[in-house]
C-alpha cells in the first residue's frame, strides 16, 4: 500500500492515450490497491485466475471474484507456476479463455527454461507456449509477455538483442 502511495503520483501525467500502465499486487493487496486506484490511471492486474468461476477449489481465485475489485488484467503462464507447479500450456489456456468470457484481458507469458535454451529448444517450446495459449483465445484481447524463466532469480540476464528477437519471432506468429 506504502509502494502505490508513492507510485501514484509520479504517474500522474502519464496519459492513457499514450500507454497503459499495469500494476500486480500479492492478491492480499488487490482490495486496498483497488481503492486506491479508483480515480487514477492505472489498472489493476491480478497474478492468476482460475478457470472456474464457482466451486470449490481453495486457493484460487475466479474471474468473478477479480472483476468485483475492478481488476482489468491477469497474469497466466507465470514462469513460477509453470516451474514449480508444473503447470500445464492445456491449464494456462483455460485461465485465459475464463479470463477473456469474464472480461478480463490475459497478459499471457510465454518463456524457456536455461536447459531448453541451452539445447537450442528456446523457439520450438516459446512458439508452442503462444499457439496453445492463443487457441480459442481473441488475439486483440490478450498481451504476450516474454519472460525466461532461466533469468528469473537466477543473476543471469537475456541481452536485450535476444529478447527482441524473441518478442519479434513472437509478433511474426501472432500476425
Amino acid at each position: 500500500i506504502e509502494y502505490m502511495r508513492v507510485l501514484i503520483p509520479l504517474l500522474k501525467d502519464i496519459q492513457k492515450k499514450d500507454r497503459e500502465i499495469v500494476i500486480a499486487p500479492p492478491f492480499t493487496a488487490l482490495s486496498k490497491v483497488s481503492e486506491l486506484l479508483k480515480s487514477h490511471n492505472v489498472y489493476l492486474s491480478s497474478q492468476n485466475v482460475h478457470w472456474e468461476t464457482e466451486g470449490a477449489y481453495t486457493a484460487e481465485i475466479s474471474p468473478l471474484m477479480l472483476t468485483e475489485l475492478n481488476v482489468s488484467y491477469t497474469i497466466v503462464g507465470h514462469s513460477e507456476p509453470r516451474k514449480y507447479f508444473s503447470e500445464s500450456d492445456e491449464q494456462i489456456n483455460k485461465r485465459a479463455r475464463c479470463a477473456q468470457k469474464y472480461g478480463l484481458i490475459p497478459i499471457l507469458c510465454v518463456g524457456e527454461s536455461f536447459d531448453q535454451r541451452e539445447k537450442g529448444e528456446a523457439e520450438r517450446v516459446i512458439r508452442r507456449q503462444v499457439e496453445q495459449g492463443l487457441e480459442d483465445n481473441d488475439p486483440e484481447r490478450l498481451i504476450i509477455a516474454y519472460e525466461q524463466i532461466w533469468a528469473i532469480g537466477t543473476g543471469r540476464t537475456c541481452e536485450s538483442e535476444e529478447a527482441n528477437r524473441i518478442c519479434g519471432l513472437i509478433r511474426k506468429w501472432v500476425g
